[in-house]
């Protein structure tokens, strides 16, 4: 298992990173995927609690949103995005008047949680990644140098996406090793391997490379750029990993899924990725610029 569960993260590291450098409609449709994937087994979580969601509506109107974050960027009209969240969310509490069967508050509210949990927040690393998407030198909006350049040549949404998910790996690696070797005081019982011991240095680890990151590609103020972005993606993650273990315990299950070898779901892989990705879109589109003019 240990074989396996190296071999498989490998081969999802690798696709990731492949994706996320061509970016454009590559990237759109790899996430659309996710994105499916990973809705469909938080309505598996759902419904082991014995609610009946709006699956099928989700799943079509998250697609949708998906599709129009992409366009959104490319037509230079952010609100076009934005003005599906509402509409989805109306058609997914209208729907249920139309069924046979009388349907609840906790599936409406389980439909609306899927929306907004599984679609709308992860929709922002595609926001994310096609910043400055006319830098495309392939068919759909996808890049690839020819030579690579410097780091700090390198287009900001793909710099800042990447830049994130090192944060990211680095919290939660960070955090795995320290708590398994020095972990003693349980973080919270929701996941009750998790120590504060764990997490303080996960912080830290997406905390110094977010500085190291900062400081490649320029920032203005970089020390304290990149320690602000590091210690908003290190909480957040680790909140979001937490979001995710209350859902299965919730469940009653181990795992989201079995889709990945050794590491279960999607979603066991994609929690600390879900709240982050808002919070690094808007840093790198409201602050980092104030931050210019203050230099």
């Amino acid at each position: 298992m240990p074989w396996l569960r190296i071999v498989s993260g490998v081969v999802a590291i690798t696709l990731a990173l492949a994706v996320t450098v061509l970016g454009g409609w590559y990237f759109t449709a790899g996430f659309c995927i996710l994105v499916y994937l990973g809705q469909t087994e938080y309505f598996d979580l759902v419904k082991a609690k014995g609610i009946a969601p709006a699956r099928k509506t989700t799943l079509a109107v998250s697609q949708v949103m998906l599709i129009l974050s992409a366009a959104s960027v490319y037509l230079d009209n952010p609100r076009l995005a934005d003005a599906v969240l509402p509409i989805a969310a109306t058609l997914i509490c209208f729907y249920p008047i139309f069924l046979p069967k009388l349907s609840t508050i906790a599936g409406i509210a389980s439909s609306v949680l899927g929306l907004l949990y599984a679609g709308y927040l992860p929709s922002y690393w595609i926001r994310l990644r096609l910043l400055e998407s006319t830098q495309a030198s392939l068919p759909l909006g996808g890049y690839w140098p020819q030579e690579w350049p410097r780091i700090a040549d390198v287009p900001m949404g793909l710099s800042a996406t990447l830049l994130a998910f090192f944060c990211i790996w680095a919290a939660d690696i960070g955090a795995y090793t320290i708590g398994r070797l020095f972990g003693r005081t349980r973080l919270s019982e929701i996941s009750p391997k998790k120590t504060v011991e764990g997490a303080m240095f996960g912080v830290m680890g997406s905390v110094g490379v977010a500085i190291a990151g900062a400081g490649a590609l320029h920032w203005p103020f970089w020390v304290l750029s990149g320690a602000i972005l590091g210690l908003l993606i290190g909480v957040t993650s680790l909140l979001g990993d937490l979001t995710e273990s209350m859902m299965k315990r919730d469940a009653g299950v181990k795992d989201s899924g079995q889709l990945i070898p050794g590491h279960g779901g999607i979603l066991d892989r994609a929690d600390s990725y879900v709240f982050t990705a808002p919070l690094v879109y808007f840093y790198v589109t409201l602050l980092l610029p104030l931050l210019k003019v203050l230099q």
